[in-house]
């Protein structure tokens, strides 16, 4: 059965992706966080790899993960430094809360993981509903580099008690005209040589392009868009090999 975000990938998410470790998205998203004023919500906040360094700067930050599995490992790294924020579980284009928001983060293209192009607008939608006015909304995208079918790598993990952990993933499906692709990933876990566990993963990843993501913003409501490469502020992509991230404002009516 094919999981997403399961016990063994959100093990290695952890390990692979450790607390405070940074692309220069975590120096970027606090410099352009310094001027916002109340809360901030990290959707798909993982094992808390920003979300932890924001609270420790000071910020105050809730966050959320459709993974149970993702969130108890952020739960166990939070207890770990004496941190108790406010997490739970919920979906991007779903969650429903009472507070509005000051901004709303989405760094590494996890919105990306919104395959459908239905789910991703109501996400957007929902994320301007928790905006307050003028709050902030910064979300990161990729552009798509390969999509070459059946194509597999390998990865391999020695974990501190000697166990080994190896990932292949293969891209199995690619959707031009709807723009996504469609990954399966497989883990196993080995210990002394005998396999000790083993997940399947399906993982979709949406792409869009740069002034097409744009204009799905101020369709929303969103206006004030800011366009940057590289966690580079305001410097517009001219590669497709840098993370693009969209800054825009909430308009209220």
């Amino acid at each position: 059965m094919l999981g997403y975000y399961s016990r063994l990938s959100s093990e290695i998410y952890d390990i692979d992706k450790p607390i405070g470790y940074s692309f220069g998205d975590i120096e970027f998203y606090m410099e352009r966080l310094e001027s916002v004023e109340g809360p901030i919500l990290e959707p798909a906040t993982g094992t808390g790899r920003i979300l932890i360094p924001l609270l420790e700067k000071g910020f105050r930050v809730d966050g959320f993960d459709s993974s149970e599995e993702m969130l108890s490992i952020c739960r166990r790294n939070c207890q770990q430094r004496g941190l108790n924020p406010t997490l739970f579980n919920g979906k991007m284009e779903s969650f429903s809360l009472d507070t509005e928001y000051g901004a709303i983060i989405i760094p590494t293209g996890t919105f990306l993981l919104l395959h459908e192009r239905e789910k991703s607008i109501a996400a957007l939608k929902n994320f301007h509903k928790h905006l307050n006015h003028g709050g902030k909304l910064i979300v990161d995208v990729f552009l798509q580099t390969d999509i070459t079918l059946g194509k597999v790598s390998t990865k391999t993990w020695e974990l501190e008690n000697g166990d080994i952990i190896t990932l292949e993933d293969k891209i199995v499906q690619v959707d031009y005209i709807n723009q996504f692709t469609v990954g399966h990933n497989r883990y196993e876990k080995w210990r002394n040589g005998t396999l000790i566990q083993s997940e399947l993963e399906k993982f979709p990843l949406r792409w869009y392009g740069v002034e097409e993501f744009k204009t799905i913003l101020e369709l929303v409501g969103f206006e004030n868009i800011v366009i940057s490469s590289g966690y580079e502020y305001g410097k517009y992509p001219v590669t497709h090999g840098h993370p693009i991230t969209f800054e825009a404002t909430a308009k209220k009516s």
